[in-house]
């Protein structure tokens, strides 16, 4: 379906951010719902898109704050899932904000940088803003704005 194709972009556009591939990378997915505040894993992006992933030979970390039980039905084996959002990040080359949740627009992104392997973050629900996120040492990339590298500072 079209909607698949579009969120196997989704996973292009974060192989993009990593220089063109993710195989051997570790992405850490924070958002698993289809939308904030509800557990429900119906036609969530996070699932073809971790299973994309995947299928280009990442390894996946998983957070969201509410539904671990019902993406366990459905990602298991696909994914590490993780305690929270930091130790998401731990290790990983990129982090992938899926679903908005509050508690995502509120990261300790000191705290993030330094789990993380490389600082690069692909917000797929815009989030942030890019000034503060190269203001924090980030590569960060966003939908429908310019890609802002690291080294470019205001």
């Amino acid at each position: 379906a079209v909607n698949d194709q579009r969120k196997r972009a989704m996973a292009r556009k974060v192989a993009a951010a990593l220089g063109g591939s993710v195989r051997d990378k570790t992405i850490a997915v924070l958002g698993l719902t289809f939308k904030p505040n509800t557990d429900d894993m119906r036609d969530a992006p996070s699932i073809p898109l971790v299973t994309a992933f995947n299928d280009m030979g990442a390894k996946v970390r998983a957070y969201d704050p509410a539904g671990m039980e019902q993406a366990k039905r459905d990602l298991d084996g696909l994914v590490t899932f993780c305690a929270n959002a930091y130790e998401c990040a731990q290790g990983a080359d990129a982090v992938v904000i899926v679903t908005e949740w509050e508690q995502f627009r509120a990261l300790d992104l000191d705290r993030l940088k330094s789990a993380m392997r490389q600082p690069v973050m692909v917000d797929l629900r815009n989030v942030y803003r890019a000034d503060e996120m190269a203001a924090a040492g980030f590569a960060y990339s966003s939908v429908g704005r310019a890609i802002v590298p690291e080294h470019v500072r205001s």
